[in-house]
């Protein structure tokens, strides 16, 4: 059983109300955390006031060196914090430590970059009234950041807003989901033991109260959000006059043209559709195949699916866990069940186990019409469709046939077809030859239309917790 408190400006609190961790595979509660709430936010907010001042105070190489002692202090505790994550998430063993190494990585890269915030000399006498004067701006920090992280990515996602977040100079207050708070609250602890002010760190677990009341604070002025289009269309109307950061998910398509490796793409198909159990914002969720490599490309394709292995996410040779819920297991089945009634036809999985009950079998549908769920929604689960296509013109209409559009993964050696998707695909990532599941923590990440607003990546996330500030001087004739 692992219990924690939650952290305000630095301070370990706990409450009578307490919110129970389930792990998903058997359903068994492992842990415990104190169930927040909007005064806790209040709290949370006051000392965070002092923690900008404090962050402020500090130099770059400061910054840099206490976010690098963050990295080795994680770097020390990878299997504890690998197991934790397992627990919370169901995620497989191996996928959990991939995590954790990848969470290291964006703590380092976030050091790195609190030595490059940097400004810009502007010529001011290029205007016709410049004449005399010179000018420059530089970045300082925004302010209090709120922060809000999914379940998939507990340990990840919340390096990625916390560790930009103290480059930047920016106290945060963060809610990880209410599901998977452990590992979050454990990644601040060792930021305080790296030497963060104390004040400049809170995680506060806790349900829409709590981040209603974060997001609509007057005194933060930063909104990092990670999560549905649902909340995060409600965060945008309530956020009021503040930056937000969104990240809001997708059903990420890959496109195999006629010339493509074939055994490339059905293994890296099979890797982006069902790692996490699908649960990845990028996950491949549309496979778009050319009519004429259609056949011999679903053959590689069900070869692929049926070597996973299923079941216990502990043991090291299982590649699909549980999803997060029973709940999700029927949601998953009854968007099957709704392609199947319009035409779609099932060729491998489409149920859940028997005895493990969260864990759903690898699942492969195709000819799913335009018009349902599974097509147009995100899934989030261990599901992939399968389409044909006759042209490519007719595959970048597919790919934009969505309300959403984060990233895109073409399979293709026909250069004018891959400046036909960098063109037209309504995506904020073109991944050639390669699926759109891919991801480095210090590319530009994000997406448009419903897929969210701004880019993360530590650069990219330091641009959003900054404010520019001009300069400019009067030196005379």
């Amino acid at each position: 059983m692992i219990n924690l408190p939650m952290i305000i400006g630095g301070q370990k609190v706990e409450k009578k109300e307490k919110i129970d961790v389930i792990y998903p595979y058997t359903q068994e509660v492992i842990g415990q955390v104190p169930k927040g709430d909007p005064q806790d936010v209040e709290k949370a907010v006051k000392k965070a006031k002092i923690g900008l001042e404090k962050l402020k105070a500090l130099t770059s190489y400061e910054k840099y060196k206490i976010l690098m002692n963050a990295a080795f202090l994680l770097e020390k505790r990878k299997e504890e914090f690998a197991r934790t994550v397992v627990y919370e998430v169901g995620k497989t063993i191996r996928e959990a430590r991939t995590e954790v190494e990848r969470c290291i990585t964006t703590i380092i890269f976030s050091a790195e970059e609190a030595k490059r915030i940097e400004g810009e000399y502007v010529h001011i006498d290029a205007t016709p009234n410049g004449k005399g004067k010179k000018g420059f701006y530089f970045r300082e920090p925004a302010g209090i950041v709120a922060a809000i992280t999914p379940f998939n990515f507990p340990l990840n996602l919340t390096a990625h807003k916390i560790a930009p977040s103290i480059a930047a100079g920016c106290p945060f207050v963060l809610k990880p989901s209410e599901r998977t708070p452990l590992s979050p609250i454990m990644l601040c602890e060792i930021f305080l033991e790296a030497g963060v002010p104390e004040e400049a760190v809170s995680v506060i677990p806790g349900f829409a109260d709590v981040g209603q009341a974060m997001t609509t604070h007057p005194d933060v002025r930063v909104v990092s959000f990670t999560g549905s289009l649902k909340v995060g269309e409600i965060i945008a109307k309530q956020a009021g006059l503040k930056k937000i950061v969104m990240e809001l998910g997708s059903n990420s398509a890959v496109v195999i043209d006629e010339d493509a490796d074939l055994e490339k793409a059905a293994k890296k198909s099979v890797l982006g559709g069902f790692a996490v159990a699908g649960q990845v914002c990028i996950s491949v969720q549309r496979i778009l195949v050319h009519e004429k490599v259609a056949d011999r490309f679903h053959k590689l394709l069900k070869e692929e699916v049926s070597k996973l292995k299923f079941g216990d996410p502990m043991k090291d040779e299982t590649d699909v866990g549980p999803v997060i819920a029973i709940d999700e297991v029927n949601r998953i089945q009854s968007w099957i069940k709704e392609a199947v009634e319009k035409g779609a036809k099932v060729e491998a999985g489409g149920v859940s186990c028997a005895e493990e009950k969260t864990v759903f079998q690898p699942t492969v549908v195709v000819d799913v019409p335009e018009e349902t769920k599974l097509f147009y929604e995100e899934a989030f689960a261990p599901v992939v469709t399968v389409k044909r296509f006759k042209d490519i013109d007719e595959a970048v209409r597919l790919v934009n046939r969505s309300n959403y559009g984060l990233q895109v993964g073409v399979f293709t050696n026909n250069l004018k077809n891959v400046w036909k998707f960098i063109q037209h695909a309504e995506v904020g990532g073109v991944i050639i030859n390669d699926i759109p599941t891919f991801r480095a923590d210090n590319m530009p990440y994000g997406g448009v239309k419903g897929s969210g607003i701004g880019r993360e990546g530590p650069k990219f996330a330091i641009e959003d917790y900054t404010e520019i500030k001009v300069v400019v001087f009067d030196i005379g004739e």
